[in-house]
């Protein structure tokens, strides 16, 4: 959407959870194409000495969202309440005249879902009611959620899943609010559009085929889009 000059520009914000940096061809992975994603950092600004403030999904978030350290706003694990009284970048966008708008995950636990969020076009994937929350007094307890390598040696191609069902459902919210957002007022915009994948249980689509029928292709060429993972799909699945 073309804003004239001089005005605030609108923002596109789009996450996913788990991608590592150097899994992208833009980072030199040789193997990888991404031809969408490798084209937005050749035409954009890629970040090379960038990085996460924790290895956890929610401390990782609030630390992104507020510009603070986890340890200085209590996100220690991901059932951590991010307090309503810190502000993040959406709170000082909706200053600055912004609308502000979420699809998709952010890992909020507690009853304030928005943190900042005008909107929120679709519920959150994990859960907000504190279940995760872990007993610090047994420290080489496991619990049922946490990570192992069963989600490695269980990975695989998949007809459909819960996840995949998720993001279709985070791009379809995402699309529809983007063209009603053109068609109506003319405030800047901030949209976050927050993916599950390629968080594990790690499963690709198996109508996508065998990635082997892009082996002839060089590292991030156009791959055209790709099938929808069922019948009547309003997104399709399109190779990143």
């Amino acid at each position: 959407m073309v804003r004239a000059r001089g005005t605030p520009p609108n923002i596109v914000l789009v996450m996913f959870d788990q991608m590592a940096a150097l899994s992208l061809p833009c980072y030199g992975h040789g193997i990888v194409h991404a031809a969408n994603l490798r084209a937005l950092a050749a035409n954009g600004v890629l970040f090379e000495q960038a990085y996460c403030n924790s290895p956890l999904c929610s401390p990782s978030r609030h630390a992104m969202m507020t510009g603070r350290l986890p340890s200085r706003i209590g996100a220690y694990d991901n059932a951590a309440e991010l307090a309503s009284t810190v502000p993040t970048f959406a709170h000082y966008l909706r200053l600055a005249g912004y609308r502000t708008c979420l699809s998709g995950k952010m890992d909020f636990s507690g009853a304030d879902q928005l943190h900042g969020y005008e909107e929120r076009l679709t519920t959150d994937l994990s859960p907000s009611d504190f279940g995760w929350t872990p007993n610090w007094d047994e420290p080489r307890r496991l619990y049922p959620w946490f990570h192992d390598l069963r989600s490695v040696v269980e990975a695989g191609a998949c007809d459909y899943s819960l996840t995949m069902a998720y993001d279709e459902e985070t791009t379809h919210q995402a699309t529809r609010w983007l063209y009603a957002a053109g068609a109506g007022d003319r405030h800047p915009f901030l949209l976050t559009v927050s993916y599950m994948h390629p968080h594990d249980p790690y499963l690709a689509p198996r109508l996508l085929g065998s990635l082997s029928r892009f082996a002839d292709r060089p590292a991030g060429g156009p791959l055209g889009a790709g099938r929808s993972a069922r019948a009547g799909s309003p997104s399709a699945l399109r190779p990143l």
